[in-house]
């Protein structure tokens, strides 16, 4: 039996101006904004090499991250959401 999907994940949601300056113009639902700020991460090489749970900001990130340099990828997931409506 398939699994229904949480609407709450699948539901576009609009971005603040700093997350669509790391993952482009919304709306688009926070599965999908996860899986962007991931995408962008890896890209940029913004894992904490010593402790990958770890994400470095780099400037776009840290006014997404409320001004920290480094957060946890529990606390990114809080932080991104203040950047959601």
């Amino acid at each position: 039996m398939a699994r229904a999907l949480n609407p709450a994940l699948t539901k576009p949601m609009n971005l603040s101006s700093e997350l669509e300056a790391v993952i482009g113009k919304g709306p688009m639902p926070r599965s999908e904004v996860v899986k962007q700020i991931w995408a962008y991460i890896k890209k940029h090489n913004l894992q904490n090499p010593s402790n990958k749970r770890n994400i470095l900001a780099d400037d776009k990130l840290k006014a997404v991250f409320g001004g920290k340099s480094e957060v946890t990828m529990f606390e990114m997931t809080k932080l991104v959401s203040k950047h959601l409506s």
